[in-house]
């Protein structure tokens, strides 16, 4: 075959490979901007709640699961793979929860269960009583060694 022809084939191919790579792009583009509505349309500001969990260091306590309450209702629990806490110790947050949560006083219960100090099984839990308004909340719960009392705290907060 003359090395006209192989070349003028492989220009097509190159062209429509280009053009497969960009529509790819388009449509991860459009997934993600449609995914944005979704959870805006989901879970409005104005009802959004979201519950976060952060750990610093972690010497003190191996976290293996957290189960949440609000309102002594479970909205979320996770057990955590090594993988995963090695990603909390280095700076990770993750995002536990994400709901509609109607104005006025709430409570939210966090059970932390893991290995504590002296490889000992550990449970502890975590409490806040909190005032949902009509903008969004963002709660952390943040484990933390408590150096000073050689104990894990566990540490609930509201961003505003």
């Amino acid at each position: 075959m003359p090395a006209s022809t192989t070349a003028t084939a492989s220009a097509p191919a190159a062209t429509l490979d280009t053009r497969i790579q960009d529509l790819k792009s388009e449509v991860i583009r459009l997934n993600r901007d449609l995914l944005v509505l979704e959870e805006e349309l989901l879970f409005p500001a104005n009802t959004q709640v979201a519950v976060f969990v952060s750990m610093d260091v972690g010497k003190l306590f191996e976290l293996e699961s957290v189960q949440i309450k609000l309102n002594d209702q479970v909205i979320a629990t996770h057990l955590y793979t090594p993988r995963e806490v090695q990603a909390l110790h280095r700076g990770g947050v993750q995002r536990l929860h994400v709901g509609n949560l109607r104005a006025g006083e709430h409570q939210l219960v966090a059970l932390f269960t893991g290995r504590g100090p002296h490889e000992r099984d550990y449970k502890r839990g975590a409490t806040l009583k909190f005032d949902k308004g009509t903008e969004a909340r963002y709660i952390e719960l943040r484990i933390r060694d408590e150096k000073a009392k050689l104990q894990p705290e566990f540490e609930v907060k509201v961003w505003q």
